[in-house]
């Protein structure tokens, strides 16, 4: 009887769950990210924020767009941080792969390298690039989503230099595009909030940087800033410093690193004062760092949750515009979203006074310090001042 009643109703209501997914159409995104090396960390939350997102839409049934439905498929590439392999993979991603959207790429270098494909082809990428030439009105099609040196620096500095009363600080860069671009912004901020800045810059793949602590001592520097630096070379920076003696405030304005840092460091990792994009009272910050452990099982990176709101932002984008193949059109509903609701809090788009385009992703930020292994916030930010956390 049952047999017979189901016999009569529409094929399409008998097909089972899997077959309905099968026939779904497939969303290729890609992921042009650093996924070996010290950066690597920095790389797998970019495509791990991704994927995890795109686990949210695939667990619903897909994305819903204009009335069908598209399983979201990401396609990981390593771009090694180095301009010449991202060149490769961006050209795979672009002409074999077909993706008109792609998270990445991580570093100054491969992301201006990668530009003039993904441009001229149209293809949305969501960068983690600190260089300000990565934002541009000629650039279009490039969105940064992590705040940088340029947003966050002076207004952490500026509270630094007058709690800790320092005078001349000094800093370790790669010698790199990256490296370059943010000592400027660095050197520049310190200035403006009083203080000088001693500088030393180092290949990346060098791991003894005890010879260019040695000569910033020297100099008579009284904190050292780790902005810029990968974070397992930050650890290191910190664990040499310490057994050089040093014993000023160690501080990172730069990308988060806690956990990378006190990995490596070890004990010398206490005290040390880091820029945090994520409150650590933040439960759904917290709760996405559980699922993202429990996946990967590697704790979180503070940039990841930035990549995860911006991949849902892409996906409401898309919803909006109606369409998951006119880029031009899901660009420009992805640049008017306003006041966007993410895990971080509220999110909006900013930076047309400093590069001419509102591309730049906007969040709060804090300032923490490191006390017992956990990040303890001693001041909430954003990008005109910062101030002393109340407890």
């Amino acid at each position: 009887m049952n047999f017979i009643a189901k016999a009569v109703l529409p094929a399409a209501l008998l097909l089972p769950l899997a077959a309905q997914v099968q026939a779904q159409d497939t969303l290729k995104i890609g992921a042009l990210v650093t996924l070996s090396g010290p950066a690597a960390i920095w790389g797998h939350a970019m495509y791990y924020a991704g994927q995890l997102a795109a686990d949210d839409v695939n667990g619903k049934g897909g994305l819903e767009v204009a009335g069908k439905r598209y399983k979201i498929e990401f396609i990981p590439y390593d771009d090694k941080y180095q301009a010449g392999a991202a060149v490769t993979a961006a050209n795979r991603l672009v002409f074999d792969d077909k993706v008109k959207y792609m998270i990445g790429p991580l570093g100054s270098a491969p992301e201006l390298a990668v530009q003039p494909i993904t441009e001229r082809n149209k293809v949305i990428t969501f960068t983690l690039a600190f260089t300000s030439k990565a934002l541009s009105p000629s650039k279009p099609y490039s969105f940064r989503v992590p705040m940088t040196t340029e947003e966050t620096a002076y207004p952490s500095i500026e509270w630094m230099v007058k709690h800790f009363k320092l005078k001349k600080v000094g800093a370790l860069f790669p010698n790199d595009e990256t490296g370059q671009a943010m000592s400027g912004a660095l050197e520049k901020a310190y200035g403006k909030a009083g203080a000088s800045m001693s500088k030393e810059f180092y290949e990346r793949q060098r791991v003894d940087m005890v010879p260019l602590i040695t000569r910033m001592m020297a100099a008579g520097i009284d904190a050292i800033d780790l902005n810029g630096d990968p974070p397992n070379t930050a650890g290191l920076i910190v664990k040499q410093a310490r057994e050089l003696g040093f014993k000023g405030p160690i501080v990172r304005n730069g990308g988060p690193a806690t956990q990378e840092i006190i990995a490596v460091a070890g004990p010398a990792a206490e005290g040390v004062v880091v820029s945090s994009l994520t409150d650590p009272d933040n439960k759904a910050v917290a709760d996405y760092a559980q699922r993202y452990q429990a996946k990967y099982h590697e704790k979180m990176n503070g940039f990841s949750p930035a990549f995860y709101d911006v991949t849902h932002m892409l996906f409401l984008a898309m919803q909006k515009a109606g369409t998951v193949t006119d880029s031009s059109k899901v660009r420009d509903q992805l640049a008017g979203l306003k006041d966007y609701h993410g895990i971080q809090g509220i999110v909006n788009w900013g930076g047309k006074d400093k590069y001419g385009i509102n591309h730049q992703m906007e969040s709060p930020f804090f300032i923490s310090e490191v006390k017992g292994g956990q990040e303890v916030v001693r001041a909430r930010c954003t990008v005109e001042s910062c101030v002393d956390a109340k407890h």
